[in-house]
This record gives C-alpha cells, sequence and structure tokens, in this order.
C-alpha cells in the first residue's frame, strides 16, 4: 500500500499537534517494519493492513531539510520551507500533483484543514480517495466554505477526540459516522513515577519551597486567550481547601501575559504564599515536575489534553472538566476526576478528595497501567493498524 501525507509542519517547531502527528508517523514506521516481516508459516498475520508492505511520501510545506529521529525506510520526506509562504505553497502543490500523477498513491493524508482544498481538488480530479486529520479548535466552528467542502468530501476523518468529533459534526454537518478516532498517546519509557530522581526532586522541592506540602500542579500557556486552561478557578479554589489541607500549594508550570493577572488574584485571595508560578520548563525537566505532584488539576476546555496522559503515567491522580475532550484520556471518569468548567467550589472538592488518596483513582500503579493500556505507543500502532485496514476494505 502505497501512501501520501500532507502537513504543515512537523519538525520546525515544538507544539501538540507536531507531538501527535511525530507519533502518527512512528506508529506508521512501525507498521512498516511488521508489515516487512512475513507471518511464520500457517499462521496468518494478526494484521489486516499491514499484510501487504507499507510506504509513504511526508510533504512538509514549512519544514526544510534536516536531521529529525523519525528517517525510516518506509517514509520518504519532501520539504518546501521557503522565505516566501506564497512561494512553499506553490512548490508544494506544484510537487504534490505531480507525485499524484505520477505515483498515484492508494490514500493520501490531508493532515490540517488548511491544506485541505487543494488535497480535495489535486484528489478528487485524480479519483485518489484521501483523509483528513483534525485535532481540535481549527474545526469546531463552521468552516470557510471551501474548508468545508474539502472535509465533506474526504472519505474519512480523523479525530483526536470524541469531543472535538462531535463539535466538528455540530458545526459543519459532517456525519458522525464519516469520523474515527485516533487519540495522542504518551511516552511511557519517558513519563515515569519516581523510582530513581530522589536527588533531583529534592533539589525542585527546595527550590520552590515545597518540603512537607500536599502539591497541586497545572501545565499550561499562561496567556489571556487561555483562560479556559482554568489556572484561575484552580487559585480562587485554594481558600477551601487550605482549610481541609493547610499546607498545599499550587505550583503553575509555564509563562505568559496573563502570569500578573493571576498573580494579582492569590494576593487578593490571600493565597499567594500558596501559588507558586514555575514559568517555562524545559521538556526533560518536566517529567521532574510531574512527580513533585500529588495532583494534577486543570478543569479546562481541552480538545484532549495529553498533559492527563503524562501526569497519570507519572502515577498523578488528575482533575479536568466534565464537557471537553479530556473525557477521553479520563475514560469518561474512571481514571479521573470531571468536574464543571470554572467551578471553584467543585474543583475544591475534588482535590481534597484527591488529597485524601482513599479514592481508587488515586492508585498510582493502577493510574499508569490503565493510561498505557489504551493510550500507548504500541496502542496508537494497534488503532492506526486498524485504520488503514478499514480504508483498504471500504
Amino acid at each position: 500500500m502505497k501512501h501520501a501525507f500532507v502537513f504543515i509542519e512537523v519538525f520546525g517547531c515544538e507544539g501538540g499537534i507536531q507531538s501527535y502527528i511525530q507519533d502518527v508517523l512512528q506508529a506508521y514506521a512501525q507498521l512498516a517494519d511488521q508489515s516487512s516481516k512475513e507471518p511464520p508459516k500457517n499462521q496468518p498475520s494478526a494484521s489486516t493492513a499491514t499484510c501487504t508492505v507499507l510506504s509513504a511520501d511526508v510533504f512538509l510545506l514549512r519544514d526544510a531539510v534536516t536531521d529529525h529521529p523519525l528517517q525510516h525506510s518506509s517514509l520518504k520526506y519532501h520539504y518546501f520551507k521557503h522565505s516566501s509562504p506564497a512561494a512553499e505553497r506553490i512548490y508544494l502543490t506544484l510537487a504534490f500533483a505531480a507525485y499524484l500523477i505520477r505515483t498515484r498513491p492508494d490514500h493520501v493524508f490531508c493532515g490540517h484543514i488548511n491544506l485541505a482544498p487543494m488535497v480535495n481538488q489535486l484528489c478528487r480530479t485524480l479519483k485518489i480517495p484521501y483523509t483528513v486529520l483534525t485535532y481540535g479548535k481549527e474545526v469546531w466552528y463552521e468552516l470557510p466554505k471551501r474548508q468545508k467542502k474539502a472535509l465533506t468530501a474526504a472519505s474519512r476523518v480523523w479525530s483526536i477526540s470524541r469531543y472535538s468529533r462531535d463539535l466538528a459534526h455540530s458545526a459543519n454537518q459532517i456525519p458522525k459516522e464519516r469520523f474515527d478516532m485516533l487519540p495522542c498517546v504518551v511516552d511511557g519509557n519517558i513519563f515515569t513515577p519516581d523510582v530513581t530522581a530522589k536527588d533531583r526532586l529534592n533539589d525542585l522541592l527546595e527550590r520552590y519551597r515545597l518540603e512537607d506540602a500536599c502539591v497541586l500542579m497545572t501545565v499550561a500557556r499562561l496567556w489571556p486567550g487561555d483562560i479556559y486552561k482554568g489556572v484561575d478557578v484552580t487559585i480562587r479554589a485554594l481558600p477551601q481547601i487550605a482549610k481541609a489541607f493547610p499546607t498545599v500549594k499550587y505550583v503553575v508550570i509555564g509563562r505568559g501575559d496573563d502570569q500578573p493577572r493571576l498573580a494579582q488574584l492569590a494576593i487578593d485571595l490571600g493565597v499567594a504564599d500558596r501559588v507558586v508560578f514555575a514559568g517555562f520548563v524545559p521538556d526533560e525537566a518536566l517529567i521532574d515536575h510531574y512527580r513533585l505532584a500529588d495532583v494534577y488539576v486543570m478543569p479546562s476546555k481541552e480538545g484532549f489534553g495529553i498533559v492527563y496522559l503524562e501526569a497519570m503515567a507519572c502515577g498523578v491522580p488528575v482533575i479536568a472538566g466534565d464537557d471537553d475532550g479530556s473525557a477521553d484520556p479520563l475514560q469518561d471518569g474512571r481514571v479521573g476526576w470531571q468536574v464543571p468548567y470554572r467551578d471553584p467550589a467543585a474543583v475544591a472538592i475534588a482535590c481534597i478528595e484527591a488529597l485524601t488518596g482513599k479514592d481508587p483513582r488515586c492508585n498510582g500503579e493502577w493510574l499508569r497501567q490503565e493510561t498505557l493500556a489504551n493510550f500507548s505507543a504500541s496502542a496508537l500502532a494497534n488503532r492506526l493498524d486498524e485504520l488503514l485496514a478499514k480504508l483498504k476494505t471500504s
């Protein structure tokens, strides 16, 4: 099976979408490795999709030729970064059109709704089926006419969560049966409980003055446009939480222009000494910060919320909103607390329950096990295999 992927940017910047795409490409490469190996004699292959050798060309609008960890024999990359955004679009469109005419792949995967009109026009002309990958806000509202037409014409639409699917369906009248779920995942080899990091953790405890404290934590951008993350809601919940847990402190990881407002809110509520603004923390140090937490709390409006997976993989209980994509990583509340959005009283009650530690959802070993069973790299490869098989037989 020959495939083509078209993305805006995968390796040139860091972000949730970029990380997700890299996970998907890694899963595809894993399936390609499996497809190149013959099953034992008299034993059928466990996979429908990988009975046929897989290979794909990956077109990248804004990435430049560079070394990256996803070099694989099954993936051939085409780069189009240019000083002129208009030139990037022209070069990509011409090269992709020539590729489709020459190669006629079995299926095209469009990695962003902004590329969908171009993909739709070319694939419709050449009668090549395509799938659009969607993530969150970009499809939650009624789309411009050309984008909506392209999404409607797609063979399938892949979404990271049921919540994103439902909003895209409602806003753009795409039938729900046209959607498939391909969720975010977490690397369980990186995000692990505290087993050997005690010295580093002691340094962090001292830096943030968390010795003997009950620690709540949020990892989020502190931008005025990201108030939905709920950092202010958790700060408002602190006075009530402190009545039950007098040593509670709240560590906020992230930076942005909204921090002064949040700091002033903490002062106004008399909890400034309980709120620690840790600022930006690089990815390699983030795991140890998760391990500091007794509870991860983010009553938000997420398309999915990979931070919940990261915390649970580290064995940390989580609190999220009750009307967003976090229902998927929290498995509809089975492995975490879902609270009404922007309700400080509800956040306080959930935090007190989680800090008490008697609820089964506080069992770190079980949390990690249940998270990785559904949202690990191997789980993603299995799900991608199912979806490719579905496309092959449709």
